[in-house]
């Protein structure tokens, strides 16, 4: 068994279980996403309809993108598969495939399409043919008390940016469980709250302007950087597909 407890263990490097985790990492809390294979995002040719790219964008760009975020905002990320999820100490014990097992006060699933590894909990599932949902409230909150579900294994509609939205959802929601103060994640022009005779609220701060035209020109270089030359990649076959090769 791992000697260190994690706050928070995210199964699902997709996006809204890196949603969840850029939200609970930049909120203080030691989170782990487990990882294993690759998001279904990367199977897309094109991602459309999500906001702030006008003309859409390369899938396999945006989820690139959203790894390093999460890295960026504290998220450890590790590749492997979770073979099982027990109750343990007021947390959970989470297996991996190697047989390590590791300790974590809270848990998001935000897998897909995989519930399995969660059957020694009484947890409510919907069977679907051959799909299962977990059916937590609309907060993601489960009926095992620390245990969280995020995007489509919640049943929620299957587009990255509802995805993307149920996953910060989530992770604000667990924040707030854990008593973490928090208010938003919110980054304000000096004075906002001061200047007004009232502190900066937890959760947020106040920068001065050449703080915000530095980081206003990292986050440019950053995009330039990203956009500069078409992604490298093509899309990742249906795994049926590589199973006929």
């Amino acid at each position: 068994m791992s000697e260190e407890t994690r706050e928070v263990i995210v199964v699902g490097g997709g996006v809204a279980g890196l949603t969840a985790g850029i939200f609970t990492a930049r909120a203080g809390l030691d989170t782990l996403v487990v990882d294993h294979g690759e998001s279904i995002l990367r199977r897309n040719a094109h991602l459309e309809n999500f906001p702030g790219f006008p003309a859409g964008v390369n899938s396999r760009l945006f989820a690139d993108m959203l790894e390093a975020q999460a890295s960026r905002n504290g998220c450890d990320r590790i590749e492997s598969a979770v073979t099982g999820v027990h109750e343990a100490d007021g947390g959970f014990d989470v297996t991996l495939d190697d047989g390590e097992t590791l300790s974590a006060d809270r848990v998001v699933a935000a897998s897909w399409a995989d519930e399995s590894y969660l059957s020694a909990l009484d947890v409510s599932v919907r069977s679907a043919g051959s799909k299962a949902f977990l059916q937590p409230d609309p907060d993601g909150r489960t009926d095992v008390d620390g245990l969280y579900a995020a995007g489509r294994l919640a049943e929620q509609y299957h587009q990255a940016i509802v995805a993307a939205g149920h996953g910060a959802r989530v992770g604000i929601t667990l924040v707030q469980d854990s008593d973490t103060p928090f208010y938003h994640d919110w980054v304000a022009p000096e004075g906002y709250f001061t200047d007004r005779g009232r502190e900066v609220p937890p959760g947020c701060e106040e920068i001065d302007e050449t703080e915000r035209r530095a980081r206003e020109r990292e986050s440019m270089a950053a995009m330039q950087e990203y956009f500069s030359e078409p992604h490298p990649d093509e899309p990742t076959p249906h795994p049926s597909l590589a199973d006929d090769e």
